[in-house]
């Protein structure tokens, strides 16, 4: 076989805002340049791990973004486009337009079924010659490997859910080499998941959340079957091996979802197979807006804001208040700063030591700032629940999240 490229992407999250400001541009200026990558470097199949979209009911615009995309990739030389659904897309909008998008070579699969057969696919080239096997696997939701059952604890759950999930690959992998065997040539086998790996590196404030309950389910790479000649992760945004494996890696999301990822170099991972032995490369992907977290007492802030207005800067700016001194012009002092640069503010954070000491909530601080636990730990504190039942009070607030995540979806 000659080599064969792929390009492993994932976590689009089209759609997403960042504190209200829109940032289709930034989608569009991703798009281009991950159609005209995938030209450019031959590559003749392209992976995308889920959360192509940021919710499950994307907007007009995001779709049209996605749908774009796929036709120009169909008019391109590359071969097969693979779509896997993550926890941020809706299963059944992704599989809706399934059958037509089939007849450009893209393949969707939205969510596990009772058929391994539907989630195992046999790609081949342009003379109709099986070239690569791929476990679509789509993120495994958990009603789709768990039986609930009353009174089980929490460590029943974490079993269930890793045996389930062990059980899942073992079977796409074992119908994955029972296909290979058929064809009879040495054609890799490439999995996808979107799942959190035990030992997997996170970013605060990237929106990235547990996918079961509390922290169950980070799953090892033991559990994956051997067969598996690279295995394509999505769900963590930073780019990283798992376990050190070459071939077992997150390609991360394309852009910083948030400001604590703004100096994270963003990539996609292109896999080269030579007969069943795989190399990678990393492409680094290009910054199409820039972020910036300035912090520190004003005189600081002030500092650097001065420089970035020198170079002429376009970033978004999140600026967080260290300083000793109460200042209740703040937003003023920034706004007279920023004044006739290119650079916006889209977030202001005064962490003042006074509101600390007197442990209210800083001025500046909205509903924005804080994920779903914070907003559950904060009303702990303020009906002083004791500290020793807090833990299972957590675990039983998550767990109803997760449940009523699930209705949402069955829903649509």
């Amino acid at each position: 076989m000659d080599i064969m490229k792929i390009l492993h992407t994932s976590d689009w999250h089209i759609g997403r805002t960042l504190y209200g400001r829109k940032r289709y541009e930034e989608f569009a200026a991703f798009l281009t340049w991950l159609s005209e990558t995938i030209l450019h470097n031959e590559i003749d199949v392209l992976l995308v791990a889920g959360d192509v979209f940021d919710t499950t009911a994307p907007s007009n615009r995001a779709q049209e973004l996605y749908y774009r995309f796929l036709c120009r990739i169909a008019a391109s030389p590359c071969r097969h486009v693979v779509v896997v659904a993550g926890n941020h897309d809706s299963p059944s909008f992704l599989n809706a337009p399934r059958e037509l998008l089939k007849v450009l070579d893209v393949h969707v699969v939205g969510h596990a079924t009772e058929s391994p057969e539907d989630e195992v696919l046999v790609l081949s080239d342009t003379k109709g010659v099986p070239e690569l096997i791929v476990c679509a696997v789509p993120y495994l939701r958990d009603r789709d490997i768990r039986v609930a059952e009353a009174g089980e604890s929490i460590e029943d759950k974490e079993s269930k859910l890793i045996e389930g999930i062990r059980s899942h690959y073992s079977a796409i992998g074992a119908l994955a080499e029972q296909k290979k065997a058929h064809v009879g040539s040495a054609i890799p086998i490439v999995a996808t998941g979107h799942l959190f790996a035990a030992g997997g590196q996170t970013v605060d404030g990237d929106g990235v959340k547990e996918l079961y309950v509390g922290s169950l389910a980070h799953i090892t790479t033991k559990i994956f079957p051997e067969c598996f000649t690279y295995l394509a992760l999505g769900h963590l945004h930073v780019p990283q091996k798992v376990n050190g494996s070459e071939v077992i890696r997150y390609s991360g999301s394309p852009l910083p979802m948030g400001f604590g990822e703004a100096k994270q170099q963003k990539s996609v991972c292109q896999v080269e197979f030579h007969n069943s032995a795989a190399t990678v490369q990393v492409i680094d992907v290009p910054v199409f807006q820039r972020l910036e977290r300035v912090k520190g007492n004003w005189g600081s802030i002030a500092n650097r804001i001065l420089e970035l207005s020198a170079t002429g800067s376009h970033a978004w700016l999140e600026v967080i208040y260290e300083g000793d001194e109460i200042i209740g012009d703040l937003r003023e002092r920034l706004d007279t700063a920023t004044k006739g640069s290119h650079m916006e503010i889209l977030r202001v954070k005064n962490s003042r030591i006074i509101d600390r000491i007197l442990g209210q909530t800083p001025q500046e601080e909205t509903l924005d700032d804080l994920n779903e636990h914070e907003v559950f730990e904060r009303c702990m504190s303020l009906h002083n629940v004791p500290e020793e039942q807090r833990p299972e009070l957590l675990r039983a607030y998550q767990e109803t999240l997760t449940a009523l995540s699930e209705q949402d979806t069955m829903a649509e």
